[in-house]
């Protein structure tokens, strides 16, 4: 029984709650061998609130929830969300494998509702290891102390802000922002959008679709060749298999790097029906004449600067093939630019017993450990140059929650699957 003065020691703590530590707080709630607990800084669970727009959705099936494709039989799965909310005949009926966005984030919210183990307002301040315990010590910005053998670390991939907008002034927005600002920014007379994934895709359908009413001029510019649709297809798919993972693991470095760049498209690409709705969209308004808006493409953002006297920013591109540069002025500046990873600063007193690569970033073990005995500290997603496009990847979260689980208890929990794929990747 622990006190004020031998406080409890947890088997883990999970620091971050995304959906997959989430997921994982779902899948270890009936193991009775771990005893978890998950600290998050947030007051309530929230998943990209700031881009619900109506009738987003994810690009994943419903199965991918938070539990299924490890247990199939777990009272948090999104089928028994919809059973107690009266909406499993509605869902039956719609015939569509993917829920609203809003949809996943209600349901994550009632699964963490469900679970004594999550500490929301609840944020980490330090990380450290006390070498005669073997335990973590984890403190919190509050004066709180947690001990724990273990730490499995799901904080997350901040928005990711392009160096040349750094401390640039005005009021432009991250798209993780885009809803609670959307009001302002129509109220501007251009407006320019940057980036080229499904996030830009959903805003940029959403602004021109109010083109007319605002009165705007809207322009979408890419870095990237093409606006380029999500591959989806089934025999890509089988890249999110353990096989692949294996696979994908054993590389050299150097070449995990390599495909990393390459197989952005794999996760990162818009979907096909989208792109097919936004060009149906662009020729529905030009039939009562140009519309104000431009697509660019190959324009990567070197420079950008803010007049504040005029509320404009200057932006300064380079026409990648053509090798030309150009400026283009606008009021209103979003960035669609994703999320990076970024090493939190709770773990630099515990920095010497992680493992890490030539670049830089955490050397992520088969079995998702990243610390130096290979056990004691698991990391969630932020692991694509180790695990290919299975890091991000919401069906692949139940699967690594079940080899992490594994890897804590030292033998099997949930079943894991070692092959599924038709396909071979080695020789």
């Amino acid at each position: 029984m622990s006190t004020p003065e031998t406080p409890e020691t947890y088997d883990f703590i999970g620091i971050g709650l995304g959906p997959f530590n989430l997921g994982l707080a779902c899948l270890t709630e009936p193991i009775g061998e771990l005893n978890g607990l998950f600290l998050e800084s947030k007051p309530d669970f929230e998943w990209h609130s700031g881009m619900f727009l109506e009738g987003a959705h994810l690009q994943t099936p419903f199965m991918s929830d938070l539990v299924t494709l490890a247990d199939p039989t777990s009272p948090y799965s999104f089928l028994n969300y919809l059973k107690e909310k009266g909406r499993l005949y509605s869902f039956y009926i719609r015939e569509n494998f993917y829920p609203l966005r809003t949809e996943y984030n209600d349901y994550c919210r009632w699964a963490a509702g469900k679970l004594s183990s999550i500490r929301f307002s609840t944020t980490v301040a330090t990380v450290t290891f006390d070498e005669a315990g073997e335990e973590y010590v984890v403190r919190t910005e509050a004066g709180e102390t947690f001990r724990a053998r273990r730490l499995v670390l799901g904080t997350g991939t901040p928005p990711h802000i392009p160096e040349s907008c750094h401390g640039l002034g005005g009021d432009l927005i991250h798209n993780s922002r885009y809803l609670p600002n959307k009001a302002e920014l129509q109220k501007k007379k251009s407006i320019t959008l940057i980036g080229s994934g499904q996030s830009a895709a959903e805003i940029y359908y959403d602004l021109l679709s109010e083109i007319d009413v605002h009165g705007y001029r809207l322009n979408w510019v890419t870095r990237s060749p093409r606006f380029f649709p999500l591959e989806y297809t089934k025999l890509t798919l089988e890249m999110t298999s353990p096989e692949y993972v294996d696979y994908f693991h054993a590389l050299p470095e150097r070449t995990r790097y390599r495909l990393e760049t390459e197989q952005k498209g794999l996760f990162k690409g818009i979907d096909g029906e989208l792109i097919d709705a936004i060009f149906d969209l662009l020729y529905q308004k030009n039939l009562g004449g140009p519309v104000p808006t431009r697509l660019l493409t190959n324009s990567a953002l070197h420079t950008a600067a803010y007049d504040e006297a005029s509320g404009t920013y200057t932006l300064g591109f380079r026409q990648q093939e053509q090798e030309k540069d150009f400026t283009l002025e606008t009021e209103g500046l979003v960035l669609a630019t994703g999320y990076k990873y970024a090493v939190p600063a709770f773990l630099e007193p515990i920095r010497d017993r992680l493992r890490w690569d030539s670049q830089g970033r955490f050397d992520v073990a088969r079995n998702y450990a990243i610390d130096t005995t290979g056990r004691g500290v698991f990391l969630q997603n932020a692991g694509v140059h180790t695990h290919s496009i299975t890091s991000p990847d919401l069906g692949m979260g139940p699967y690594r929650n079940a080899y992490i689980i594994g890897a804590m208890l030292g033998s099997e929990y949930y079943p894991v699957e070692k092959t599924i794929a038709f396909q071979e990747f080695a020789v």
